[in-house]
């Protein structure tokens, strides 16, 4: 990152101190000025604001992967109904009771090529970290999805006659990702990431015993809720630590790279379960995961904090411990309470959900088409699209009707026909550089110099046009056997899956860049109605491919599929529209124009105070050119300080 330029840049965000008005210790003298003349901003600030890359699609998730769960006007709220107002921000934690103001030499910052900044780590360190979250977000996927292969051994272990009721394991899985999402995953907000991955890992992978020794299908499905709620902290967190870590001119490569094995968890689920169960008994699907969790456990604690607030927060508490100054502070110290985060988590995402046309036509449509499998790239952090969410789950259990019931293939060959999905999963991403051609190839926002959301909502067409022609063509090649060899309807899961994989992304950079400093809760509940409608679907599953066949029932999904198509292209045509009418957006740019407005103000004055402090310097310099020309002493021993 770049220090902080001598100059005023309002675009930026940035402004030199003003050395005019300094603040003085209690015994009168001047605060130390050690590492003040480079002091940067923080790692989001800069972040945000001075090196992201405007080609990059993708780069509106920022917002929502690390969210500021407090906005600016909130903090402002709370600070003015504290009868402090806009300074009572400005103290930190070792003297609350002070009513003295933080004195801005005194901020702890991020320093260039400063070792405890996350994005200036040796390079090996960071792809570890991406591999240890991505593993680890794995298997959390993993472990929802191998649970369907290993239906058959339930039912017959705990004499259950009705699929449905064996399905209730799968529901209750997503609906304690959707619980966690909003609950126990933003507690990386208070305690920072690696605590909350750590202790919510260590309990996700110890409720993995009682699954595997059940003595009843009603221990299975309210242990694996509760597996699911520690879970989702991985799934939901996991995509910030990418951020964390990432210079933002690669964030787009990063986050495909670490998509990679989450994205293809559902797909790998049902193809290690299956052969697992087939050959060592369905309890041993529950073993592997424990096994495979534990080993994920241990790759965690290798890695280091990366949530820059926690340590710039730890910085300083540090600094002041070892100076036994109280005034050194960060913008962080006052953390947004517990109690605070709640109401934010729980109420936000879902009065935007019931008070945004926007989000109603984006959670219908994603509801449906992702139905079919789980896509973890955002659960928390972006999150995913419900009815295409949906329906991509109800392939977990479409797929075993017709593989294993119809054309009679065993458990573990029946997990290799997801290959066809993971396939068109890893081609969507290996794609990225094309889609973001196109995104980019489209006019461009000249405040943002990066191209307009609606851009993103051409390559969402692309995907909503794949999902259906992947969906019913495979509906009418699956059956009869002696028809159509097994390869077409597999070969087909191909498009089916790269489809949902950019409506996945890309709806979600969608809302993001919409919403900006609300993305993280639009996607929030966009992530609860997702897992929701992902948990409830697979339960009609059985009943409607049995009354329906497998060719009609295919045939229903694919046809709602093609219903929701011009969802995307509404947007493309007439997305700005939209957004000018939604009540939050407009307050959002209402709100942007007055802090730009302040943002001038203060850039204005702090060029005026710099420009008397040049004319000053140059008129002492010119006195002491003088006096060195005629012999005699300066008149003044020393600069004024700027």
């Amino acid at each position: 990152m770049a220090p902080i330029p001598d100059h005023p840049d309002p675009e930026k965000g940035v402004f030199p101190y003003d050395a005019n008005t300094p603040t003085t210790t209690t015994n009168g003298s001047l605060p130390p000025t050690k590492e003040t003349e480079t002091r940067t901003p923080s790692l989001y600030t800069a972040s945000l604001h001075t090196t992201s890359d405007a080609s990059d699609p993708l780069s509106p998730l920022e917002h929502a992967l690390t969210p500021d769960l407090s906005t600016p006007a909130e903090r402002a709220a709370r600070e003015e109904a504290a009868g402090g107002g806009p300074l009572a921000v400005a103290q930190t934690r070792t003297s609350i009771g002070s009513s003295a103001s933080r004195p801005p030499d005194f901020e702890v910052v991020f320093e260039p090529g400063d070792p405890e900044n996350p994005q200036n780590w040796a390079l090996w360190y960071r792809a570890w970290v991406t591999f240890c979250v991505s593993y680890a977000t794995w298997i959390v996927v993993l472990y929802s999805t191998s649970y369907t292969a290993a239906i058959p051994g339930v039912m017959e272990e705990y004499d259950v006659s009705n699929s449905s009721i064996a399905t209730l394991g799968l529901t209750t899985y997503l609906m304690g990702l959707a619980v966690g999402s909003v609950i126990v995953a933003p507690m990386s907000e208070l305690y920072g990431r690696r605590p909350v991955y750590i202790l919510c890992l260590v309990i996700f992978v110890l409720l993995i015993i009682p699954c595997g020794l059940a003595t009843s299908l009603t221990e299975i499905i309210v242990v694996r809720f509760f597996g699911a709620l520690f879970g989702a902290a991985m799934v939901s967190n996991s995509p910030g630590t990418v951020v964390d870590i990432s210079h933002p001119d690669y964030l787009a490569l990063c986050m495909s790279l670490w998509s990679i094995a989450p994205l293809n968890g559902p797909v790998t689920g049902p193809l290690i379960g299956g052969f697992v169960y087939q050959y060592m008994g369905w309890r041993w699907t529950n073993w592997i995961s424990l096994i495979l969790g534990g080993v994920a456990a241990l790759l965690i604690l290798t890695v280091k904090e990366t949530y820059a607030p926690s340590i710039l927060q730890r910085k300083a508490a540090r600094i002041r411990k070892e100076t036994d100054d109280d005034r050194w502070w960060c913008r962080y110290d006052n953390k947004i309470s517990t109690v605070d985060l709640l109401k934010l988590n729980l109420s936000r995402p879902f009065v935007l959900a019931a008070t945004e046309p926007i989000l109603w036509f984006f959670n219908i449509w994603s509801v449906t088409v992702l139905s079919h499998r789980p896509f973890p790239l955002l659960h928390a952090n972006p999150r995913r699209i419900s009815t295409i969410y949906g329906i991509l789950y109800l392939c977990f259990v479409a797929y075993p009707i017709v593989f294993v019931q119809y054309r009679g293939w065993s458990p573990s060959l029946t997990g290799l026909s997801f290959i066809g999905i993971g396939i068109g999963t890893l081609l969507a991403i290996f794609f990225e550089p094309l889609w973001r051609h196109i995104i980019n190839s489209h006019p461009k926002d000249p405040e943002t110099n990066r191209a307009w959301p609606e851009a993103t909502a051409s390559v969402m067409i692309i995907g909503a046009v794949m999902v259906p022609i992947g969906q019913l063509v495979f509906s009418w090649t699956c059956l009869p056997a002696e028809t159509f060899h097994w390869a077409i309807p597999i070969a087909f899961g191909i498009p089916f899956g790269m489809g949902n994989t950019i409506v996945f992304i890309y709806a979600s950079n969608y809302l993001a860049a919409a919403y900006g400093i609300y993305a993280a809760s639009a996607l929030a509940g966009n992530a609860v109605m997702r897992s929701v409608f992902g948990a409830v679907l697979p339960l009609a599953g059985p009943s409607m491919y049995a009354a329906l066949t497998p060719q009609w029932a295919g045939t229903l999904l694919g046809l709602m599929e093609v219903v929701l198509i011009p969802i995307p292209i509404v947007f493309y045509k007439y997305g700005d529209r939209i957004r000018a009418k939604s009540r939050i957006i407009r307050a959002m740019r209402e709100d942007q124009a007055k802090n730009e407005g302040r943002m001038a103000k203060q850039a204005a004055r702090v060029a005026r105070r710099a420009e008397r402090a040049g004319v000053a310097e140059k008129s002492v310099a010119k006195e002491q050119a003088r006096s060195a020309g005629n012999g005699a002493a300066p008149t003044s021993g020393a600069l004024p300080e700027v």
